[in-house]
């Protein structure tokens, strides 16, 4: 039985989907103004390992991931270039599908972008103002009225009072409240016209925090079932949601029995480098792509899923090498054993329980992954049929999480993409070497040259008949 840690309850809770059988889930996607970063990769692996394992567990999947593509940064960055908004921001989701696709991720089932839904997102603010919840200042941006609406506040545990501390004392841009947060942004003379829509309060733009509601409200109804993102935007971009979202629907007083807008708030740890929290400001982010010149993708998911999604995760090239090190461990087991068998991966096989269990512990893949490592040391003890049953069941397992899909040898020769590591056909020719060596009875430089490729990260194997396999350390 799944159980969901829900930010909004601040505990665990049984996964009981609105519709049986069906799951409809969010998730806050990219401001495609740049390349993505490895705290991006970390939102796009978590909610694909979400969504694989719901989909194994029998669920209908319903997947929506949205791209924001008009933003204050979109605007700067395309004002800098001298291109249009467009221009960027298709040049930017394509480079985001390409890193996603060299991640070997999933793609959500709708991508909705922000600038295509402009109409509903000005439907829902004027159900707002209807619902005098929100209002139009003198200076022409239509704000909502956060102090309106009691229950703001729910998703963060803080109450009207103590976010209202947290503020600054002065009202900018004519807000009642320096809480109130901007539903429609209205157009300034130097901006350029491909970033302002008419609308009944005049040319402008919506404010980020609508967009994800009138998307979600829109693609998957008014209430579902899960909505995910990154730690940073529980507040103020998930609150917003809620309060925006609710308040559209219900107006100030929604009863205790309405359902809510989402049932499980599900929000994944940052990315830290030496212990500080990753962020351009501090220039302490790695580009995807850039991370990728230097290891295997499959490396890259392995780091992020060995640890609990709702966990921060310390980056380094150390932390990259570990993970490295734990897929070379599983590949190994599985080259021991060519070929595969089809397994039923039921609750009568004691792996595939011990998995599913972690797997239903609020997506536990640390424990998960703990469970193939448990198995991988099983098959390397074990002989014949048993051996190979088990480096099935080892391979089906990691199937489920995205891992240990390709050929053991081809991964294990893979090794560092770095441009000094020694390419296969070096190696080869170290290992005839080695070869004629020994059958000159040269042990010494035999020796020599194993040392030698074991210095530069390649271990050899030898095998009966004479055979020599090498696999990067």
């Amino acid at each position: 039985m799944l159980q969901i840690y829900n930010t909004l309850s601040r505990s665990k809770q049984v996964f009981k989907p609105i519709v049986p059988g069906k799951v409809k889930i969010y998730v806050c996607g990219m401001t495609v103004y740049d390349f993505c970063h490895i705290g991006h990769a970390r939102v796009m692996v978590v909610f694909d390992m979400v969504v694989r394992w719901l989909r194994a567990s029998g669920y209908e999947v319903l997947y929506v991931r949205n791209i924001t593509d008009i933003d204050d940064k979109i605007i700067q960055r395309a004002i800098k270039n001298g291109e249009p908004i467009a221009d960027l921001t298709n040049r930017f989701i394509e480079a985001m599908h390409a890193d996603s696709d060299e991640l070997g991720l999933m793609h959500p089932d709708q991508e909705p972008r922000a600038t295509d839904y402009i109409k509903q997102m000005q439907g829902m603010i004027g159900k707002l103002i209807e619902n005098e919840l929100a209002y139009q200042a003198d200076e022409g941006d239509v704000n909502f009225a956060v102090r309106l609406l009691p229950r703001y506040g729910q998703l963060s545990n803080k109450s009207l009072d103590e976010l209202h501390a947290g503020e600054r004392v002065a009202i900018v841009g004519g807000k009642r409240d320096p809480l109130d947060f901007v539903l429609w942004k209205s157009a300034k003379a130097e901006e350029p016209a491909d970033t302002r829509w008419a609308s009944p309060w005049g040319e402008g733009r919506p404010g980020w925090h609508i967009e994800c509601s009138a998307m979600a409200c829109d693609l998957l109804g008014e209430h579902f079932d899960i909505h995910g993102g990154g730690a940073d935007l529980q507040f103020p971009h998930h609150e917003n949601e809620i309060a925006q979202s609710e308040g559209a629907l219900y107006g100030k007083n929604r009863q205790a029995d309405d359902a809510p807008f989402v049932n499980y708030w599900m929000h994944n740890g940052h990315i830290r480098v030496n212990q500080e929290k990753m962020s351009k400001s501090l220039g302490n982010f790695f580009l995807i792509r850039d991370v990728l010149k230097s290891f295997d993708p499959e490396v890259l998911r392995f780091f992020m899923l060995k640890v609990h999604y709702r966990s921060p995760i310390n980056y380094s090239d150390a932390q990259l090498e570990e993970a490295r090190s734990g897929l070379v461990r599983l590949y190994t087991a599985l080259a021991q054993t060519p070929g595969s068998q089809t397994v039923t991966l039921d609750p009568h096989n004691p792996w595939a329980k011990r998995f599913a269990d972690a797997m239903n512990d609020d997506f536990n893949t640390p424990v998960a992954i703990a469970v193939l490592f448990d198995l991988a040391s099983e098959v390397n003890r074990t002989q014949g049929e048993e051996k190979q049953m088990l480096a099935s069941t080892l391979q089906a397992l990691g199937g489920v999480l995205n891992f240990l899909q390709r050929d053991p040898t081809a991964f294990l020769q893979s090794g560092s993409k770095q441009a000094d590591a020694l390419s296969p056909a070096m190696i080869e020719e170290h290992i005839a070497a080695r070869v004629a060596a020994k059958q000159a009875k040269d042990f010494a430089k035999a020796d020599s040259i194993r040392k030698t490729l074991l210095d530069q990260g390649v271990v050899l194997e030898d095998k009966p008949g004479g055979i020599t396999e090498w696999r990067r350390a």
